[in-house]
Formats: C-alpha cells, structure tokens, sequence
C-alpha cells in the first residue's frame, strides 16, 4: 500500500490535517459551534467554485471565503463564546444561494463541462493530491495545530467561564473570533480531504466521542485528535482494499463507528481510580 505515490500523498497531508480538525472540533462542541461549522463548509464550498469559475486556483477562493465569513459570523454573533444562531442561519441561506449561482456560472463556461472540479470539492479527493497541494496542506495543518496549542488555555478559559475570563483581563471576543478563524481555516483544508459535504464529519465525529468519554479537556483534546487521525488512517486502508469504497466515506464511516463506540465506552461503569483521576484532574 505505502509503495504508491498517492498513498504516501494522502498520508503527508492528511495526517497534520485530521490532526487539527480533531483538536478545533474539540473547541467547536465545547463551544456549541457546530451549526457554524456546517456553515463554514457550505461556504468552501461556494469559494471553491468561485474560483473555478473565475479561472484562478481553488485554494484562493476555499481559504479566501472561509475566513472572511467566519469574520463575519464572529461580528454578527451576539455573544463572543457561541454564534447567534439567526445570524449562521440568514449566512448559510446566503452563502447557498452563491454557491449556486456559482455552479450555475461555472458550469455554463469553458471549465465546467466534466464537472469534475465541482465533484471533487463536494466530496473531496484525497487521493488525487499532487505533491504540492500535499506538502502546503501538511505545512498549514501544522501551523494550525501550533496556533491553536498556544491559545488552548486561554480559549478554553473563555469558553468554560467567559465572564470570568473577561473580569481576568483575556480578550474573550478576540478568542472567539479567532477560533472561527481556526475553524474557516480548517474548513478549507478538510474540504479538499473529504469534501465540503462531508467536512463537518472529520471536525465534529471525533470530537463528541472524546467529549462523551472524559470530562478532563485536555485529555479529551487529545483524544479528539487521535480519533480523528485513526479516523483518516483506517478510512484510506478501508478505501485501498475495497477500491468501491471512495475514500472521504471510508473516513467518515470510520469516524461515525468511534463516535458510536463512545456511546457504549461512556456507559461501561467507571472504575473508582478513573472517577478520581477525572476528579483531580478538572480543567
């Protein structure tokens, strides 16, 4: 399997990019921005078409799109730790209705005929990965992971007890918009790995499993990552050995089996020794 080009490609960039879905969607539950991530997933959508139809690269429009509407959903939110939900809700009907003005126009020009570009960013292409598109996705993939290592503590402060964390002197409405920031980002980057369909599978799946499994972030925040980077290896090992099998479904099929495994992990009654290890660790 390791002897093929796109393997190894898919494995370089999907790996740090499921490693930082995992760690942002742990943030996105706590913070019960799920709705706005969905959102941000229908907008790479849309960014990425139009790019295609304006004849530029993708990328420019999937970043482009992404990050200036999770600006806008952190300016129009009517609180700096959860996003309001008329204002997600009147975003996405707006972004939908772009997304297919865009499919209508690209598909009308020169570009669109195959409609290959469209299929691809609707449910990913992790295998046709060229070695640059691999090694940039793995570069920002990590870059995203290091941001968001630095800002952890302050942004869960603010997440858990936002008053308090203002009263503390953190800058809680930056926090939050820059975690939406993170998101867009990560929006963008899991687009071309499973698709804008199905992105919010990748961010949300492993992390409501950690999140039902322990009450300790950090470990949860770690077990969000892990779950999300099994997700990705086992999901492209399913899709190499039954080649009917496309890849983002592989992915997501292995992440939505964790996410329900962790129903039956949370139920198994805890030992006293893991009751007071989650005691004592708290936040």
């Amino acid at each position: 399997m390791l002897s093929h080009d796109f393997i190894r490609l898919a494995l370089v960039a999907g790996t740090p990019i499921a490693l930082a879905s995992g760690a942002i969607g742990y943030f996105v539950v706590l913070r019960s921005q799920v709705f706005a991530g969905d959102t941000l997933s229908h907008v790479a959508f849309t960014g990425a078409l139009a790019a295609a139809a304006a004849g530029v690269d993708l990328r420019f429009g999937l970043f482009g799109a992404t990050i200036v509407v999770a600006l806008l959903l952190a300016a129009l939110g009517d609180r700096a730790s959860v996003g309001d939900d008329v204002a997600i809700g009147t975003t996405l009907a707006w972004v939908l209705g772009l997304g297919a003005f865009f499919l209508d126009l690209f598909n009308r020009s020169s570009h669109g005929g195959n409609g290959i570009i469209a299929a691809r960013t609707l449910f990913g292409s992790i295998f046709s990965l060229s070695s640059g598109q691999a090694y940039v996705g793995a570069v920002i993939g990590v870059l995203l992971v290091l941001v968001l290592a630095l800002i952890a503590r302050p942004l869960l402060f603010a997440t858990i007890d936002p008053r308090v964390a203002a009263a503390r002197g953190l800058p809680v409405a930056a926090l939050g918009t820059g975690c939406l920031v993170l998101v867009g980002v990560d929006a963008a980057l899991t687009t071309q790995v499973v698709g804008a369909l199905l992105m919010l599978g990748l961010i949300a799946l492993p992390a409501g499993a950690a999140h039902r499994l322990t009450a300790n972030a950090y470990l949860a925040l770690g077990l969000s990552s892990v779950f999300a980077v099994a997700s990705l290896w086992l999901g492209l090992v399913l899709a190499y050995e039954v080649p009917s099998v496309p890849p983002s479904s592989a992915i997501i099929g292995v992440a939505a089996a964790i996410y329900l495994c962790s129903f039956a992990a949370a139920a198994w009654p805890a030992t006293p020794s893991s009751r007071q290890s989650v005691a004592e660790s708290g936040l």
